[in-house]
């Protein structure tokens, strides 16, 4: 069977339809798995029209291992993007969580491994490390979840190297950090905090800081996110576990301040009470990355701010 697509699940969100995006511009074939529970048709609505021959739109679930394996069979490769990603909801709705990001993984996984792709690329994340000091944070530092959410990514590699160990399956684990960019959602309660202090101070409001704004963040732009992608899944290493992030980390008040100033405002924040579950610092080590997948970002974090405010205000 020939395999000229790429499965992407949870291409309809965030940051899955813009590995979509990037996937389609290198000519590959795309088919999309999203549920919508989260992602939005207008995220991927521009491409339809670009890209018509080469993407397919598939509404369903990744818990549908019989699906997710019909769809394998046809692809080289799975990026896995499909997940609840917000600390504060598992905090709110753990076994939901669990639900999705563990069994869901294993199913996708299952299904990886059944059809024969050649390699699978799935989404970690920062918060498995917790509220370590040692900063940046290497690979092999030990991981101290401090919320469901980060448990669950935990559970996930450690599925990702017993399968690379005990069976033909060759997978990369990308621990995101702070990914920000246009078509992230702020309007949730458990949105990430970037789009909401971009559309907040777009219309002239104060941005709201949980916390004294001096606990820190390493924010990277997600077309740098979706370079991270395209060379794991070149690189096609087994049973890794690799920073995404720039190696930088900003306090949530140089934000602000950042922001102010691309803005022409002068906009103060407004501080509310610390939220359960945040961490306090984190910023990434990324020898991993530029050593065993070649990546480096390439697009700045003023760069990519000024990119994220100017679709925002398309939008707005």
């Amino acid at each position: 069977m020939s395999r000229d697509f790429d499965l992407v699940t949870g291409g309809a969100g965030f940051i899955g339809s813009h590995l979509a995006e990037g996937l389609l511009e290198e000519g590959r074939g795309v088919i999309i798995l999203d549920n919508y529970s989260s992602g939005k048709k207008e995220n991927v609505r521009h491409l339809s029209g670009r890209f018509a021959d080469r993407l397919e739109l598939v509404e369903g679930d990744i818990r549908n291992r019989e699906l997710c394996t019909e769809l394998a069979e046809r692809c080289e490769t799975v990026f896995h993007l499909a997940a609840i990603p917000s600390v504060q909801y598992s905090v709110d709705f753990p076994s939901e969580v669990n639900s999705v990001n563990v069994e869901g993984t294993l199913s996708v996984f299952d299904s990886a491994r059944d059809a024969g792709v050649r390699s699978v690329v799935f989404a970690s994340s920062c918060a498995i490390y917790g509220d370590s000091k040692n900063l940046p944070l290497p690979e092999d530092e030990d991981p101290r979840p401090m919320s469901p959410y980060a448990v669950s990514k935990l559970t996930d590699e450690y599925y990702s190297r017993v399968y690379s160990e005990i069976y033909d399956f060759s997978s990369t684990a990308l621990r995101f950090f702070n990914v920000f960019g246009p078509r992230q959602d702020p309007t949730s309660d458990y949105a990430a905090v970037i789009p909401k202090f971009v559309t907040r101070m777009l219309s002239g409001r104060p941005p709201i800081i949980f916390g004294d704004g001096e606990q820190s963040r390493d924010f990277i732009f997600v077309k740098n996110v979706v370079a991270a992608n395209l060379a794991a899944a070149q690189a096609g290493q087994s049973g890794i576990k690799v920073n995404i992030g720039t190696g930088e980390r900003r306090t949530l008040n140089q934000v602000v301040e950042i922001l102010n100033r691309i803005l022409g405002t002068s906009l103060e924040p407004e501080y509310q009470e610390a939220r359960a579950g945040d961490i306090r610092d984190s910023v990434a080590g990324v020898s991993a990355a530029r050593d065993l997948i070649g990546f480096e970002p390439a697009i700045s974090f003023e760069d990519g701010l000024r990119r994220t405010v100017e679709a925002f205000r398309e939008t707005m």
